[in-house]
C-alpha cells in the first residue's frame, strides 16, 4: 500500500511533525516509580526515532498536588520529577523523538486517600466511581490554579518538552468546569456556557502567554462526554471554536468520561467508531484536528486522513502492542504488525489498579529494561507442546532470541482457545492476533507440526534441550445427572458450530466464557437464554474496564441471569435446579432445548516425567500450569517470560 497522507509532515508553530501520527497520552505506571526513571525513559525511546510517532504525549503530569490522578504521577511542583522530565527529553531527543507534556488536573477524579489532600471540583458533587465527594473550589483557588497551569507550562518548556497539551477531556477538572452535570456554580465560573468555559479558556490563554508564540499548545477537549445532562453537541462545537480563537494550535478530540456507561475504547467498539465527532469539529475550525479512539491500523489512519475526517491521528495503545507500528507500515510489512485488540486487560485494567501498564499481546511493554531483544548467548534446541497462545508466544519469543524451536499442535490449526474467542461478536480482533503469530512463526523459522503430539521418546531422539508444555485446557464437566444427554454441549462445540441448539438455551457457568457464549447465541438468534452460576456475580473474572459493558449488553438484550442455586439433573424436559427463595430452596425446571457447559476448565495433561528423569529441562505454562478462567494475558506473559528471563 502506498501512503500519501500518513507520512506527510505538518508544522505546529516552530515545531515540524514528520508524520501525521501522535502517540496519545497514557499513564503507564512507570512515572516516578521506586525503580527510578530508566524504565520510563526506555519505554519512550523504543518508540521514538525515524518513522516513530511524530509526537509522543506523556501521561498526565499534575499541575498541583491535589490534582494527581493516582499513584506514581509526576508533578511539575517536585524538583526530582523535573529532573526525570529533563533526562527523559534529553534521551528521547537523542533517539530522534519529540515529546509533549500533558498539563493535568484530575479534579474530582483525584485520589485524596493517596495524596492526603481533599480532591477539588467546580461543585461538591461526588463522582459515581469515587468514594469521596470533592470540595468546591473558591474563586481565589481557581485563580491560583490558572497560575499553576501557566507555571507548569513554562517548566515543561524549560525541561525540554517540544509542546504541551492541556488536558480538558475525559471528565477531568477542566472538563468538569465545562459540563453542567458537574458545574452547578452560580458565580462567574458557572451557569451559562460562556461562564462554564471560562476556566479552560483562561488556562489556555495563560499557558500561551507563559510559553510564547513559537511554542505549540495542544488542547484535548471532550468531543462527547457520554454522561447524562452534560454538554450538548452544539456547546462542544462552540467551545472548540473558542479554543481555536484563544491560541490553541491543535485540538485533540477525546471521547467519553471514565464514568460513562457507553463503551468507547473496548474491543466491542468498531474501529474509528467516533471519528464523525472529530470530523464535525474539523468542519468549523481551521487548526489541525486530532482523531482518536479505536484507530489501530495505519491503513485505516491513511484512509481517515484521505477522507479529511481529521488532520492527525492519535494512537496510544497500538504503540503498546507494537512499538514499531509505523516503521513496519512504512516498509509495507503489515503482516508483522502486532495489532492492539482493545482488550484493556494489561493496559487500562492495570492503570486503574495502580499497576505498571503492559500489553496482553506484547508483555515486553513496560519491561523494556528487563527483557532484552539481544540474541541468547547460548542458543538451544527447544520443543513446545501445544500451539495455543502460551505455546505460540513461547515459540515466537524463543525463536526471536535465536533458539531452534519445534512447535507441536494436536489439532489441525494453531490458536487454541483464540479460535473460539474470535467467533464471539465484538471479539473479531483476535483474528489479528492469530494472523500475527502465524506470520511470526513462519518468519522466525519455527518448525511447526500440526495434528501431532510427540512422545517423550521422540523428543529424546531429537535431542531437544528444553521442553515447554503448553497443552492448554479442556472444559471442566460438572457432575450433574444427565450430562450424557444429546442436547448437552460444551461451549467449544457451540462456538465451533457443532451444536444444534434450538431457541431456548441454558448456559451452566456465567464467567467470562459463559458471557461470551451468551453473546454469540444472541447473534445467532436464540430467543431465550438463561445464564446460571451456583454463586457469585455474572461475568466475574472479566476485566475491570470491560466487564460492565459486557454484562450491561447481555442484560439489555434479555439474558436471564440466575444464581444462588444448585443443579439437580438434566432430562429431556430441560434443566432441573434448586433455587434459593425466601431462605429456602425451591425446585424449578428450565424448559430449554439445549444446555451448554461453560463451567470452567481443567488442565490438559501431557506426561513429561521421562524427560525430567533424563535431565531435560521442562517448563509448564499457561492453562496447562493453572486452568482457572481462560486468561490469555497470563498465558502470553508466561510464554514470553521463559525466553526473556532465561
Amino acid at each position: 500500500m502506498e501512503f500519501t497522507y500518513l507520512f506527510e509532515p505538518l508544522k505546529l508553530r516552530a515545531l515540524t511533525l514528520e508524520n501525521r501520527v501522535i502517540m496519545g497520552s497514557m499513564h503507564v505506571g512507570l512515572e516516578a516509580s521506586k525503580s527510578g526513571d530508566a524504565a520510563l525513559i526506555q519505554f519512550y525511546k523504543e518508540r521514538a526515532g525515524e518513522d516513530g510517532p511524530a509526537l509522543m504525549i506523556t501521561g498526565g503530569i499534575s499541575v498541583s498536588p491535589e490534582g494527581e490522578g493516582g499513584p506514581h504521577f509526576l508533578g511539575f511542583y517536585r524538583e526530582k520529577d523535573l529532573e526525570v522530565m529533563r533526562k527523559l527529553n534529553q534521551e528521547v531527543h537523542a533517539a530522534g523523538g519529540k515529546m509533549a507534556a500533558q498539563l493535568f488536573h484530575a479534579g474530582r477524579y483525584a485520589y485524596p486517600e493517596l495524596t492526603g489532600i481533599p480532591s477539588v471540583a467546580p461543585s461538591a458533587i461526588r463522582s459515581p466511581i469515587h468514594r469521596v465527594a470533592p470540595v468546591a473550589l473558591t474563586h481565589e483557588q481557581i485563580v491560583e490554579l490558572i497560575v499553576s497551569y501557566a507555571q507548569s507550562a513554562a517548566l515543561a518548556k524549560e525541561v525540554g518538552f517540544d509542546a504541551v497539551e492541556i488536558m480538558g477531556s475525559e471528565g477531568y477538572l477542566l472538563n468538569q468546569f465545562l459540563s453542567p452535570a458537574t458545574n452547578q456554580r452560580d458565580d462567574d465560573w458557572g451557569g451559562n456556557l460562556r461562564n462554564r468555559a471560562k476556566l479552560p479558556l483562561e488556562v489556555l490563554k495563560a499557558v500561551r502567554q507563559a510559553v510564547g508564540e513559537d511554542y505549540p499548545v495542544l488542547f484535548r477537549l471532550s468531543g462527547a462526554d457520554l454522561v447524562p445532562n452534560s454538554s450538548t453537541e452544539e456547546e462542544t462545537i462552540q467551545f472548540a471554536q473558542w479554543v481555536e480563537e484563544n491560541g490553541a494550535d491543535a485540538i485533540n478530540v477525546g471521547i467519553g468520561w471514565h464514568e460513562s456507561q457507553v463503551p468507547t475504547i473496548s474491543m466491542m467498539v468498531p474501529r474509528a467508531g467516533f471519528i464523525s465527532i472529530a470530523q464535525n469539529i474539523k468542519k468549523v475550525t481551521r487548526i489541525p484536528i486530532i482523531g482518536s479512539n479505536r484507530i489501530n491500523d495505519p491503513r485505516l489512519a491513511e484512509e481517515l486522513l484521505r477522507q479529511q475526517s481529521c488532520d492527525l491521528i492519535s494512537m496510544a495503545r497500538p504503540f503498546l502492542a507494537d512499538p514499531d507500528l509505523l516503521r513496519k507500515a512504512r516498509r509495507g510489512d503489515f503482516h508483522s504488525i502486532n495489532t492492539c485488540i482493545a482488550c484493556n486487560q494489561a493496559c487500562l485494567d492495570h492503570a486503574f489498579e495502580g499497576k505498571p501498564v503492559s500489553c496482553l499481546v506484547n508483555p515486553r511493554t513496560g519491561r523494556e529494561t528487563e527483557w532484552s531483544l539481544l540474541p541468547s548467548s547460548a542458543p538451544r534446541k527447544i520443543a513446545v507442546i501445544g500451539a495455543g497462545v502460551a505455546g505460540m508466544e513461547a515459540a515466537r519469543s524463543h525463536a526471536e532470541k535465536g533458539h531452534e524451536v519445534y512447535l507441536y499442535e494436536e489439532k489441525s490449526e494453531v490458536g487454541g482457545q483464540l479460535n473460539y474467542a474470535k467467533k464471539v461478536p465484538g471479539k473479531e480482533e483476535f483474528y489479528e492476533t492469530l494472523r500475527y503469530y502465524k506470520y511470526q512463526l513462519e518468519r522466525l523459522g519455527v518448525h511447526l507440526t500440526l495434528n501431532h503430539t510427540p512422545s517423550s521418546q521422540e523428543l529424546l531422539e531429537k535431542r531437544v534441550e528444553q521442553v515447554i508444555v503448553a497443552t492448554g485446557v479442556r472444559p471442566r464437566l460438572p457432575e450433574i445427572e444427565g450430562m450424557d444427554q444429546a442436547h448437552v454441549y460444551s461451549y467449544q462445540q457451540v462456538l465451533s458450530g457443532q451444536a444444534s441448539l434450538g431457541k431456548r438455551v441454558a448456559i451452566i457457568g456465567a464467567g467470562g466464557i459463559g458471557c461470551d457464549t451468551a453473546h454469540y447465541l444472541l447473534e445467532q438468534g436464540v430467543k431465550t437464554i438463561y445464564l446460571l452460576r451456583r454463586k457469585g456475580k455474572m461475568g466475574e473474572g472479566l476485566g475491570k474496564t470491560t466487564r460492565w459493558a459486557s454484562v450491561s449488553y447481555l442484560l439489555q438484550h434479555g439474558i436471564q441471569f440466575l444464581t444462588n442455586l444448585q443443579y439437580e439433573r438434566i432430562t429431556d424436559k430441560g434443566l432441573h435446579i434448586q433455587m434459593m427463595e425466601n431462605d429456602s430452596l425451591s425446585a424449578k425446571v428450565l424448559e430449554v432445548d439445549s444446555i451448554i457447559i461453560a463451567a470452567g476448565q481443567e488442565s490438559q495433561v501431557w506426561d513429561y516425567r521421562e524427560l525430567e528423569e533424563s535431565g531435560i529441562q521442562v517448563n509448564v505454562i499457561g492453562g496447562a500450569r493453572f486452568p482457572g478462567e481462560l486468561d490469555a494475558k497470563r498465558a502470553i506473559y508466561e510464554g514470553a517470560r521463559l525466553a526473556y528471563e532465561a
